[in-house]
């Protein structure tokens, strides 16, 4: 189960993606949300990795 959260953020000379997915802990099996800064060509990559 992924939350797939992708805001916009532009600065003065880069174009930048924050990514928000849900994921379970392996310990507790509670979820947690883990949060990314990067470039947007790489929001795939970090959505379809566990």
């Amino acid at each position: 189960m992924a939350k797939k959260t992708v805001a916009t953020l532009q600065t003065s000379s880069k174009r930048l993606t924050k990514a928000i997915k849900m994921v379970k802990s392996p310990k507790t099996g509670a979820y947690m949300f883990v949060e990314s800064i990067m470039a947007p060509e790489l929001t795939n990559d970090f959505f379809n990795k566990k």
